[in-house]
């Protein structure tokens, strides 16, 4: 939430930015074209920025910069308790996400190494012959067969 006095300062910016652009413009027509062409380029670029300042401070409503990590804010917010509490609920919601989807990926990869591992002892080669750079070399030369 913005209080009044940034409300004023932004008010304050942006009628100072107005009256300067206006400034500008009045003798822009009397300029060569490239010269006009570079102004409205550096016009589009601020304005970009602008655009993108915007939204950063609409985000960080809801997060506060603290030594270059983003904290929760719990001041005085409306609904006071309750708002702490959905918070608190939210990241441990995100922390057992995590866990159950770093457990699924265990799983997974112990899945795959199992699989591997019981095509290599039901092959009819021994699992040697796969480390032999002779035998690569002949897999890699020799045409695959077809069923």
């Amino acid at each position: 939430m913005m209080n009044t006095t940034q409300f004023e300062a932004r008010t304050a910016q942006d009628r100072f930015g107005t009256m300067i652009a206006a400034r500008l413009s009045e003798g822009s027509a009397d300029l060569p074209y490239d010269i006009t062409e570079r102004l409205r380029a550096a016009r589009m670029q601020a304005l970009a920025r602008r655009k993108v300042e915007q939204t950063q401070s609409q985000a960080a409503t809801f997060l506060a910069s603290a030594g270059g990590s983003a904290t929760l804010v719990f001041g005085r917010e409306p609904g006071g308790n309750w708002s702490r509490w959905t918070s608190a609920l939210s990241l441990f919601a995100l922390v057992a996400g995590l866990f159950v989807i770093s457990a699924m990926q265990d799983d997974d990869v112990a899945n795959e190494a199992a699989e591997v591992d019981a095509a290599l002892l039901t092959d009819d080669l021994p699992p040697a012959a796969y480390t032999d750079p002779g035998f690569l070399q002949y897999l890699r030369s020799a045409p695959a067969s077809q069923p």
